[in-house]
């Protein structure tokens, strides 16, 4: 258990951050690879659509730095903790012309910042392998190249949709598909001895928009908000994703299943936090993330939960954030913001600097966290609207398709409304009590940690997501 646990790419050539480029290959607007094409033919198709992440700045149509694309725009800064953390990216025709993936990535720990570059760099690309192959194996349900409308109502699990065969199983091909690749992501995190992420992972929130369907597969605590319309024609946030924290009660009772325990600090009683059984370490505050090997045999995973809407005429943006947004902005502040933006392509700028207000604000003390916003126009416009007018915004249930796919006996809503609108992990100095004798070390950013650094809840606000480095404890200490 002491081994070094780190990252991986697939192949050797490392990735840079710049932004998209030219070259690569165009897919076909229909579907790829055709099942009347299977055999040689492709595989050399499949073979040159699986880019190598040396390439990954040349693939067409894609943006992963603070800019904007033909549908979005995506924008990122730096806290007060050291490196920035987070990571995004979006890219257009991703399985077809009128595909689009998005994602948010949130590092934490030492080496959290080269965890999320890792899986915005890896996940799309693996979520693409396993729906190619999906459509290349033949079956009914890839016949028609993922561009079928779901149907099911808004109240369907994916359970009824596996069980009943009167239902479409489009549905049960995406989310085993999310599934396969998010498995796949942290199977080669835990493989590769580049960076070690034994207590350093990543959250994810990630979509594909193909049509008017939404597929969405996430885990951790990044947010992904509708901006909709309501019956009398005002603005409203609609909550896509759940955040995956500790406090879900479900989520917690499978981690205290596999023998983790969950309980929050007395200075931070507001925050749920994961542990070892046998040691005060890590205090992970999220139930699901990439990496944090550490935890994974006592209850943390990395099975995203999947959902998808079928968007109306009345959906116009989707805003996809990490919680250094959510912490300090609701999601009507985040919709209202997006839709009163003086421009569409400004609109991830203007939530993230009203996110650092709000911080300056709220939390003087604190030492803010990384933002990271991606802004998605469902319309498929930039720039090309009118001023728009001024709207009430309200707040609206989210009643989208949801389904917790890695646990059937759960038969919890996973959108409690407890849980929908702030991620109340930010202490107040004024809030913190005091406690004797306590001192925990603390990793910021991706600068580490001093070893006699102590932690203590007067000194102000310190947003992480995991409290402690966790020591190199000895195998024998592990199996007591």
């Amino acid at each position: 258990m002491g081994s070094c646990i780190s990252t991986v790419s697939f192949t050797s050539g490392s990735s840079s951050s710049g932004g998209g480029g030219g070259g690569g290959e165009r897919r076909s607007s229909s579907c790829f690879p055709l099942r009347s094409h299977r055999n040689k033919r492709t595989k050399a198709s499949f073979s040159k659509q699986i880019i190598n992440l040396e390439q990954l700045p040349q693939i067409p149509n894609q943006i992963f730095t603070n800019g904007k694309s033909r549908t979005s725009c995506i924008y990122t800064q730096q806290g007060r903790k050291g490196i920035n953390q987070d990571a995004m990216v979006v890219w257009e025709e991703f399985v077809s012309e009128d595909a689009i993936f998005c994602g948010v990535f949130d590092g934490h720990g030492p080496h959290g910042h080269l965890v999320a570059r890792k899986v915005r760099e890896a996940l799309p690309l693996k979520l693409l392998s396993f729906l190619q192959s999906q459509e290349s194996t033949g079956n009914d349900a890839g016949s028609n190249c993922f561009n079928r409308k779901v149907k099911t109502g808004s109240g369907d699990s994916l359970a009824s949709v596996k069980d009943s065969p009167s239902e479409d199983p489009y549905l049960s091909l995406w989310s085993d598909a999310f599934v396969k690749s998010y498995k796949a992501m942290d199977k080669e995190l835990r493989s590769h001895s580049t960076v070690d992420c034994f207590c350093s992972g990543s959250t994810a929130v990630t979509l594909v928009k193909q049509g008017l369907n939404l597929f969405m597969g996430y885990i951790g605590d990044s947010r992904a908000v509708l901006g909709s319309r309501d019956s009398s024609d005002s603005i409203v946030a609609v909550q896509l994703t759940v955040d995956l924290k500790p406090d879900l009660p479900r989520e917690a009772e499978r981690i205290k299943r596999c023998k983790g325990r969950v309980f929050a600090l007395q200075d931070e009683p507001e925050v749920q936090r994961v542990w070892l059984p046998f040691d005060d370490a890590p205090g992970l505050a999220m139930a699901r993330a990439f990496g944090d090997f550490c935890l994974k045999d006592y209850g943390v995973i990395s099975v995203p939960e999947f959902s998808h809407r079928l968007l109306t005429e009345r959906d116009h943006f989707v805003v996809l954030a990490s919680d250094g947004v959510w912490d300090v902005l609701s999601n009507e502040e985040v919709v209202e913001i997006v839709f009163m933006a003086p421009t569409r392509s400004s609109a991830a700028r203007v939530v993230v600097e009203s996110a650092v207000r709000e911080w300056k604000l709220k939390y003087p003390t604190s030492k803010m966290d990384d933002c990271a916003v991606v802004c998605l126009y469902l319309d498929g416009k930039m720039d090309s609207e009118s001023e728009p007018e001024e709207l009430s915004i309200s707040a609206a249930t989210n009643h989208s398709y949801h389904s917790q796919v890695n646990e059937s006996d759960d038969g919890q809503n996973p959108a409690e409304s407890s849980y929908l609108q702030r991620n109340f992990t930010v202490r107040s100095a004024e809030d913190s009590n005091l406690v004797s004798g306590t001192a925990i070390e603390i990793v910021e950013g991706g600068e580490g940690g001093s070893e006699d650094h102590n932690w203590l809840g007067l000194e102000g606000v310190t947003r992480v997501n995991s409290l402690v480095q966790l020591p190199r404890f000895s195998q024998e200490r592990a199996n007591t």
